[in-house]
């Protein structure tokens, strides 16, 4: 069977939150469909591991360390992404925090502030930076990693449900505006992915056994399965797909 229609082969391909979880799976995951990988997070030490499993694949890889908060961060991983490659083909959104859980009413603004200027305008201000360029020339691919908690709301992760929410829609606006220009924006929206970021979840026995009275498929997502999903989005296989909330939930229905 011929799956060339998956292949990145010749594409260059950048990834905020590269270093761990999905952002890290998406990496090796795209590098080993053939792409070369921009990888950016705060730490130079995590990018450099996932590097090395990268370069072995014969792939280049320059590690940018990136606060996604920072817009002069954001500015500078765009600009050495195109002073090495001179193009970007695919961006993939999915640096994120969510340092608090909680009810709404018992949050912090400093803590909603930080989670909306990471999740939210961190994402903003790259599809901004990246948009232009993919305009430019007249093609491209933004994948925005977003979360089945910007679809339904989840107990205790209200600041957070609501960046995921806001990503979904400016996954729709720039499809809107971008589509023109050749250039296609969709979004994954993962439920429980098993990671670092979302340990807290994964392991209360409490929280997976109501998880799982509504799941049909009865786990949580790995990085892997995330990472495969991007790949589809990134490929010729989705060519006629654009603002599309991609939800990945094991069949959730609450």
């Amino acid at each position: 069977m011929d799956t060339t229609y998956l292949s990145l082969e010749g594409k260059i391909a950048l990834i905020t939150g590269g270093s761990r979880g999905i952002g890290k799976a998406i990496a090796l995951t795209f590098a080993d469909a053939g792409a070369d990988v921009v990888i950016a997070s705060r730490k130079m030490p995590d990018l450099e591991k996932v590097a090395e499993e990268i370069k072995a694949m014969g792939r280049n890889t320059p590690c940018i360390p990136t606060h996604a908060k920072k817009i002069e961060d954001l500015e500078n991983l765009v600009n050495q992404a195109m002073d090495t490659f001179g193009r970007i083909d695919v961006l993939v959104n999915n640096a994120a925090t969510n340092p608090a859980m909680g009810p709404i009413v018992d949050t912090e603004e400093s803590v909603y502030d930080h989670i909306i200027d990471t999740n939210l305008k961190g994402y903003f201000m790259m599809s901004k930076l990246v948009g232009r360029i993919m305009r430019d020339q007249k093609t491209g691919n933004i994948i925005n990693v977003s979360s089945a908690g910007g679809v339904s709301p989840a107990e205790g992760l209200g600041p957070y449900c609501i960046s995921k929410a806001g990503i979904n829609m400016l996954t729709k606006q720039m499809a809107l505006e971008m589509g023109p220009y050749n250039v296609r924006v969709n979004a994954i929206a993962p439920r429980i992915v098993k990671t670092d970021f979302s340990k807290a979840l994964w392991t209360n026995e409490k929280l997976m056994e109501r998880e799982f009275k509504f799941t049909p498929l009865k786990c949580v997502a790995t990085p892997e399965e995330i990472a495969q999903t991007a790949l589809y989005l990134a490929s010729t296989a989705t060519n006629y797909m654009t603002g599309h909330i991609l939800v990945v939930n094991g069949g959730a229905f609450f």
